[in-house]
């Protein structure tokens, strides 16, 4: 066929809305063009594309006519996340790969030149969002970010090494089973800093015991050098593991900065910003309206 469908997804912020990659093959002059509100590292995927398939033993149509439509076309797209299911579409456009197998999934990974797959960041959100709006489909996706999104759809991650693992798949000549990524890590409690460790400061001790059992809020304000920090590092081991709602949210966060660590996903998170920082670096905002 000279024109395939398949899935992915964007990301703003923590929401991951739904993206349709189309790729269609046509005669007239050879070319290769991405449309759709794609930022540079998007458009620079055809580089990417055309050196994986050859690479990896495919064949490229380089005597065609190549579009990839990224729909919808007002939602800004970013990120070498769409290498992948671009590579499976002109695969697909092709004839290469079944179209109907490429039904019930949505993709993500970046392609190095040797067609190797990369980790993407925001894999745990991309994957909450799947499970949400369409939890009958599996999420295919680089091995390195497997583990990862496993944790917001389990069961229906796939993880792959390659691009040849990729279309093996597809073409039903590897089990799903042996891309499932194993389990993520239970989460245990890790040694760090304690509160039994500080001397003295009775009354901020006794402040950090109450507020962690009660759920309060706590200000510690004074001088330099008076213990504040010292005292914040050490609230975290007197907190109990997140809830599992809470949990994901926070390691979708820390996933859109390349920060998530799967085997600590249920620890409260500590941030120290610089003690300069503005409130507008802190909590974002402008000068917009400020007179």
């Amino acid at each position: 066929m000279a024109l395939a469908r398949l899935g992915s997804r964007a990301l703003l912020g923590l929401d991951a809305p739904p993206v349709q990659v189309e790729v269609h093959l046509a005669g007239g002059l050879p070319s290769f063009s991405i449309v759709g509100l794609a930022e540079t590292e998007v458009r620079e995927a055809r580089d990417r594309v055309r050196s994986a398939l050859l690479n990896s033993g495919f064949e490229f149509p380089s005597a065609r006519r190549i579009v990839v439509n990224l729909a919808p076309a007002d939602l800004p797209k970013e990120s070498a996340r769409y290498d992948l299911p671009i590579a499976l579409g002109v695969l697909a456009a092709a004839g290469a790969l079944p179209a109907a197998a490429l039904a019930g999934h949505e993709f993500a990974g970046e392609l190095s030149l040797s067609g190797e797959l990369r980790g993407v960041r925001g894999a745990l959100a991309m994957a909450c969002a799947l499970a949400r709006d369409a939890p009958q489909r599996r999420f295919v996706l680089a091995a390195a970010s497997a583990p990862e999104a496993a944790l917001g759809a389990p069961g229906r991650v796939l993880g792959v090494a390659d691009l040849v693992s990729a279309v093996a798949y597809l073409r039903g000549e590897r089990d799903a089973a042996s891309l499932t990524p194993a389990p993520a890590p239970v989460a245990e409690t890790q040694p760090g800093p304690d509160l039994a460790e500080v001397r003295g400061q009775l009354t901020a001790k006794r402040a950090l015991e109450i507020a962690a059992a009660g759920g309060h809020h706590l200000l510690l304000r004074g001088p330099p050098g008076c213990g504040k920090s010292m005292l914040a590092q050490r609230l975290p081991a007197l907190l109990p593991p997140l809830r599992a709602d809470d949990a994901l949210c926070s390691a979708a966060l820390l996933g859109l900065a390349g920060q998530f660590d799967p085997a600590r996903w249920t620890a409260p998170p500590l941030r120290s910003p610089h003690h300069g920082a503005s409130a507008a670096a802190l909590i974002g905002g402008g000068c917009e309206g400020i007179k």
